[in-house]
């Protein structure tokens, strides 16, 4: 009996993870534009055309990302964790608790990428001076190719920090534990997750302004700000819902209001 419940199972984790990968992989290929008007100079040194460069990108996304999706799902079934939308859509039915709500998502999302942006505001002053300035300025910055770079962090970093990491964490205390995690172990996976997502985005800050204590803890709180809207959605409202939050939150930071030059962070 349940070798008949779990193959039906596998066969609609494969299939959510396949159009996970699909989507990761277009959204890894709608980033160049922005990085390309972001940083040319850098992109330029790569020594591989352009196409290959976004081909090879894009197809390394779909095979990693595809992976990590297939585990998080396979992980996320014992954690009431998962993607409703997706899961139904394909066939899988409801199999957890989670209701998507789209349009709190939008709010929490939007109202987090408003929230960064009145942070870096007030800290970004204390920041050093730039030691490899941007050559795009937030004035020079094409909204469509901000709307393109929002689907990169609204689909790939969410398969890698919610739905694999996140998961990850859950299910391993789940293991040692031999029992479901309460609430205060989905509040830590949540936090801890949303901080590595900053932490993630140190390399770039460095190579704007350094590693001054300022830059640290700008880069790590106000991604992690996000990061912690998009976990809780990710717990109790499913993928989807964290996705269109990070999604959101990215419109605010890279379409609508766009931070100084890649200053956003």
């Amino acid at each position: 009996m349940n070798s008949a419940v779990a193959a039906p199972a596998w066969k609609i984790d494969l299939k959510i993870a396949g159009v996970l990968a699909l989507a990761a992989a277009l959204a890894t290929a709608g980033l160049f534009p922005y990085l390309l008007q972001l940083m040319p100079e850098k992109l330029a040194r790569i020594p591989l055309p352009l196409p290959l460069l976004v081909t090879v990108q894009s197809l390394q996304a779909f095979v990693l990302l595809g992976a990590l999706s297939l585990l998080g799902l396979r992980m996320g079934h014992r954690l009431g964790l998962g993607a409703p939308l997706l899961r139904r859509w394909l066939g899988g039915g409801q199999d957890s608790a989670q209701r998507p709500a789209p349009l709190q998502a939008i709010l929490l999302g939007s109202a987090s990428g408003a929230v960064v942006l009145l942070c870096a505001q007030w800290i970004d002053p204390w920041l050093p001076t730039m030691i490899n300035p941007p050559q795009a300025t937030a004035a020079g910055m094409s909204a469509f190719n901000g709307l393109l770079a929002s689907f990169y962090g609204g689909i790939a970093e969410e398969l890698q920090l919610r739905l694999f990491l996140m998961t990850l964490m859950l299910w391993v205390v789940a293991r040692l534990r031999r029992r479901l995690p309460g609430n205060a172990a989905f509040h830590v996976a949540i936090v801890l997750a949303a901080v590595l997502f900053g932490v993630g985005h140190l390399p770039a800050a460095a190579q704007l302004w350094g590693l001054d204590a300022i830059v640290v803890l700008r880069t790590i709180v106000l991604n992690a700000l996000v990061g912690c809207v998009c976990g809780w959605l990710y717990w109790r409202r499913g993928l989807e819902m964290a996705m269109l939050a990070h999604f959101s939150a990215d419109i605010v930071l890279h379409v609508l209001a766009p931070l100084p030059g890649a200053g956003a962070p």
